[in-house]
């Protein structure tokens, strides 16, 4: 018997429920609401509970943490259609990370709440490096957020969890993951567009009383004519780090260096000053 015009009906979908290999359910409604990224949201951003995370492979291996390609995805279920979206996770590491304690300088008038955390981390217990490698985790996350929501090119911060930090992943345009500026060899007028960009996103972190703190070639991503900032944790504080000038000044040295090197002339001097104007 055929259910009267107009009445509701329920349709139940089953959903495989077994996961496979290098799988995990999305963690997104797992984490806090201040845990995901900024809105408004870019529309690829994968929101859905039935959604399933799939590792696809290491993208870089680093001292401080190890960076995974995730495709985060949802099968089309009913009349929603499917998604996916492909994430950077960045893994900081614990206890078999040693030079976290080493980054005095950048750390310098950062505060940890948690009393028990921080004679742990005096002690460098496994605790206290887990502690320790969550708050890069954190402080990254953070920089991201600000520096999203100031207009710099950096990816946009999807969600943190303890030592995870997912991201928007940059790619070449043609599946893989896009170039490190210190890996391309880009014509002059091309270079010329890259400092701009370069100078503008320095701009911006400078107006937030902000630097990097350890800008290279390397960590700048080349996505075509767009350059985009990674690799922030150590951001710094330009008025209330002691060293944070210094840091900045190294930035400047730096990048003048790379370009200057590949034929467009930059002044570390002028760059400097052109982002203390901003900052004071």
């Amino acid at each position: 018997m055929s259910p009267p015009a107009g009445a509701f009906v329920f349709a139940f979908h089953p959903v495989d429920e077994e996961l496979g290999p290098g799988q995990r359910w999305s963690t997104w409604l797992e984490v806090e609401r201040g845990c995901r990224g900024p809105e408004p949201r870019p529309s690829w951003v994968v929101t859905d509970q039935a959604a399933i995370d799939t590792e696809l492979g290491i993208l870089k291996t680093g001292k401080e943490a190890d960076v995974f390609l995730l495709e985060r995805a949802v099968q089309a279920i009913g009349g929603n259609p499917a998604k996916s979206s492909l994430l950077a996770a960045k893994r900081y590491r614990t206890e078999e990370h040693r030079s976290f304690h080493r980054k005095a300088s950048y750390v310098e008038g950062r505060r940890t709440r948690n009393s028990r955390d921080s004679r742990a981390m005096a002690k460098k217990t496994a605790h206290g490096r887990g502690v320790a490698a969550g708050q890069w985790a954190y402080a990254e996350w953070d920089a991201l957020n600000r520096l999203w929501k100031a207009g710099v090119p950096v990816p946009y911060p999807v969600q943190v969890d303890g030592t995870e930090l997912l991201m928007e992943f940059i790619d070449d345009g043609e599946g893989g993951a896009a170039p490190r500026l210190a890996q391309v060899r880009p014509p002059k007028d091309l270079l010329g567009g890259y400092f701009e960009q370069l100078r503008d996103g320095m701009r911006e972190l400078a107006r937030a009383g902000l630097a990097h703190g350890d800008l290279s070639p390397y960590n700048v991503l080349a996505q075509g004519e767009r350059i985009v900032l990674i690799d922030l944790p150590q951001v710094v504080d330009i008025v209330g780090n002691p060293q944070g000038l210094d840091l900045l000044m190294r930035d400047c040295r730096t990048m003048a260096a790379w370009f200057t090197n590949r034929g467009f002339e930059v002044d570390e001097q002028e760059l400097f000053a052109d982002l203390l104007a901003t900052v004071f």
